[in-house]
């Protein structure tokens, strides 16, 4: 029998059955930037090394068409902690510091806040009122103001988490960071996260107290900072490359139709070292739970919040053949890496191609672990683990909603996926875009003019859903004329 996690069950008459309810742990891996390909899972060619988070999709289910909410962080952890769309949040952009300014370019962005409502019921306190210990550790940019931190959202434990997005100074001790002490100097932030989440296991395995952790690494975010060692291994291996080799050009499709430069290969050695230390300490982890008979007894979802960064901030990786990357809504900015596993599930170490998305975090890890919501609380996404030892998921639309011209040179807009196409929209002029992810999963090709049909249909729904979720959109800018007005929906 496992240590820990056990409750006895009562009979009809209140008293103390001999029965034991076996209650798993949960613990969420959540990677800040991770692209899509930047796994072997995904790309067989990638230059990277992550051969621990292989062994753990061999275990589970690995989802092919997976999905953050968003196209930049803060938006997308908001979607997980509370099974809803950013939009309804208005949690649409990353929750900028005081006195950022947000970026304003022909017009303004859409009115967002800066902190996780209080009233927002989340995945930490359901688990918590269902007797769960609840743990944080790392990366929690969801409120600016400290009493929006996660100790304020249902967490018992939080190492690390607080309102910067970035880890500051850098990766390596000592750190500016309110809520964790600082190491050594120069431990390495990933390696530290990892040895807390340890100790967190063991100290609530011990005790016998269910527990649900969050173990949200700032890897692979900037600043690109690695261990020495580990950057050198992949410095012998770099390919010399022209800059035109290296690099490309994407368009932003805006009425504004400049060039952007995106990166086409992996060649990055301290991103990838960046990536390499990420997966040594995953396995670390899974490793202590594996060898102290644990695992058996553990969900574990491993996922990203957002797309690899390609096109800003040094272009550290490549997302081909998806189009862009973190910041856009084009298949690079928003497909993400997405492995579920508990033992027994009867889909492990099969491959789904079912879309999923991140507001479908909560649903399924609550009903993986029969903890239930309260009733008044309903819920965007769905339980993806139900279909997995039946049909599939039912087909149904996926949407996301970005408002903002973003730092790494996206444009503001929206996007539904339905079945196999995927309809993106243009906040400042209103024009479309269709895709066929299918034969096209680049999303290179736009069929809006040869497919009339599918569009108008993509666009109703995505109109209808504006409507639905109080969608707000971009707003006039303060220093151009006022009778240039962004595009609105017809009504």
């Amino acid at each position: 029998m496992l240590a820990g996690c056990q409750t006895r069950a009562a009979d009809s008459e209140n008293t103390e059955s001999t029965a034991i309810v076996q209650r798993k742990n949960v613990i969420v891996i959540l990677i800040d930037d991770m692209g899509y390909a930047d796994l072997s899972i995904y790309n067989d060619s990638t230059f990277y090394e992550t051969p621990n988070i292989q062994a753990l999709a061999d275990r589970g289910v690995t989802f092919t068409d997976a999905y953050s909410a968003s196209p930049v962080c803060s938006p997308s952890r908001a979607a997980l902690m509370t099974g809803l769309y950013p939009t309804r949040l208005r949690a649409t952009e990353w929750f900028h510091p005081p006195g950022r300014e947000t970026n304003v370019e022909r017009f303004a962005p859409a009115p967002f806040i800066n902190n996780l409502p209080h009233e927002t019921f989340t995945l930490a306190e359901a688990f918590r009122q269902d007797g769960y210990a609840t743990l944080f550790l790392g990366k929690w940019h969801l409120g600016n103001d400290e009493s929006h931190w996660p100790e304020h959202h249902g967490f018992d434990v939080n190492i690390g988490g607080h309102n910067f997005g970035r880890p500051r100074p850098g990766y390596f001790a000592p750190y500016d960071n309110p809520r964790l002490k600082t190491g050594p100097d120069g431990e390495y932030l990933t390696n530290r996260l990892t040895t807390e989440a340890i100790k967190q296991a063991k100290q609530h395995s011990a005790s016998q107290q269910p527990y649900f952790m969050m173990l949200s690494y700032y890897s692979v975010h900037t600043p690109l900072q690695a261990p020495e060692e580990t950057i050198a291994k992949y410095r012998a291996r770099q390919v010399d490359l022209t800059r035109d080799q290296e690099f490309g050009q994407e368009y932003q499709h805006r009425l504004i139709n400049r060039p952007r430069r995106v990166r086409v290969v992996q060649n990055h050695p301290v991103y990838a070292a960046m990536v390499e230390e990420l997966d040594k300490n995953i396995g670390r982890l899974i490793d202590y739970l594996d060898a102290h008979g644990e695992l058996e007894n553990t969900i574990i979802l491993l996922t990203s919040d957002n797309g690899g960064l390609s096109t800003a901030e040094r272009l550290p990786t490549s997302n081909l053949p998806l189009r862009t990357g973190k910041g856009w809504l084009y298949e690079g900015g928003i497909r993400v890496p997405f492995i579920l596993y508990a033992d027994g599930l009867e889909a492990n170490g099969k491959t789904v191609a079912d879309p999923v998305m991140s507001i479908d975090i909560m649903p399924t890890l609550l009903g993986m672990s029969g903890v239930s919501i309260p009733q008044n609380h309903s819920l965007d996404g769905i339980n993806v683990a139900a279909s997995l030892s039946g049909d599939g998921l039912p087909e149904r639309p996926l949407f996301f909603h970005y408002p903002h011209y973003s730092n790494q040179g996206g444009f503001p807009g929206a996007a539904v996926r339905m079945g196999q196409y995927k309809l993106l929209q243009n906040f400042e002029d209103g024009s479309i875009q269709l895709y066929d992810l299918e034969h096209d999963i680049g999303g290179r090709t736009d069929l809006s003019q040869r497919q009339p049909g599918i569009a108008r249909n993509l666009s109703d729904q995505l109109r209808n859903w504006y409507d639905d979720t109080g969608a707000q959109f971009l707003q006039p800018s303060p220093t151009r004329p006022e009778a240039e007005q962004p595009w609105r929906p017809s009504r």
